[in-house]
């Protein structure tokens, strides 16, 4: 253990920052011994397991899920499953999952991969609200995978059903048949669309870096919709942020959620936080009667 990890370890190794910021160490240190750079800029799959922090029985569920994570990215995709948990009982409709998904991922206006979808129940005065984030199912079986007529679209080994923009046409055919309205397409709209325009032609309101403009990195390759590139004109869905899998970090959703209210893990690991969420709560699925076998449960 380098200098640098050790004092994290002793600063704070059982907070959620702590164990997050050791996890990124831990990656960018096996690059740099894979790779010869020092910095560890290139990511890498293979991430050891951290078992010089023994792990403690009020530790934050971020720093279980991210144990979970460490170990599930050490073994094969196919042995892994990634299943998605979401806690209605916690969830305060707060959109820090959507909005930092919209950050992660560089997402333009009118392309939303987890809107949190509010229902008001009951009757007067007895009247609550019911929020249900609804990302990408990521479903066993995907009926967006069969209908694509070029191939775009398929399911990983681990699970992950992801999109080929270099080879999506933007027919839509995917957008019919997802049951669960999870895939958007992207017509190249931009935040600053509308806005005054000075003498010489730039945008007299919003960032000078657009933000729907900069490099996104998903599927753990850099997109850039500048002069309509790719994703323009593409399906687009959550993807449970693969590119920040692949170098040992948990989804964004989960990260930013303020209530704890989001789960992510490998659901083949029996140790797992969201097996034993899974296997201890009274959890549910959307729309099962449309044969999809969805990877994202809820907790009633």
């Amino acid at each position: 253990m380098t200098m640098e990890r050790r004092e994290l370890v002793k600063a704070g190794a059982f907070t959620a920052a702590g164990v997050l910021a050791i996890g990124a160490l831990v990656a960018r240190e096996r690059v740099a011994r894979d790779t010869g750079d020092p910095q560890g800029e290139k990511t890498t799959r293979q991430l050891p397991v951290l078992n010089n922090i023994a792990p403690r029985f009020d530790e934050d569920v971020l720093v279980h899920m991210q144990r979970d994570l460490v170990k599930a990215m050490a073994k094969p995709a196919e042995q892994r499953r990634w299943v998605m948990v979401i806690d209605h009982r916690k969830c305060v409709g707060c959109h820090a999952c959507t909005i930092g998904c919209v950050a992660e991922n560089k997402l333009p206006p009118g392309v939303v991969y987890r809107p949190v979808i509010t229902e008001e129940r009951g009757e007067f005065p007895n009247v609550h609200l019911k929020f249900t984030p609804r990302p990408c199912m990521q479903c066993e079986k995907p009926p967006c995978v069969p209908v694509c007529p070029v191939k775009a679209t398929w399911r990983r080994p681990d699970g992950i059903t992801i999109v080929d923009y270099d080879k999506c046409i933007g027919c839509r055919y995917c957008l019919t048949a997802c049951p669960y309205g999870a895939r958007t397409s992207d017509f190249g709209m931009r935040y600053t669309d509308g806005a005054a325009v000075g003498a010489d032609g730039t945008t007299l309101m919003g960032p000078e870096h657009k933000l729907e403009e900069l490099p996104n990195y998903e599927y753990s390759k850099a997109w850039s919709r500048k002069n309509h590139n790719s994703p323009i004109g593409n399906a687009r869905k959550c993807h449970f942020c693969l590119h920040r899998l692949e170098v040992g970090q948990l989804p964004t959703c989960v990260t930013t959620c303020i209530g704890r209210a989001t789960y992510f893990g490998d659901a083949s690991d029996p140790d797992a936080l969201v097996t034993e969420l899974i296997a201890k709560n009274n959890v549910y699925v959307l729309l099962p009667h449309k044969g999809t076998s969805p990877r994202v449960f809820y907790i009633a």
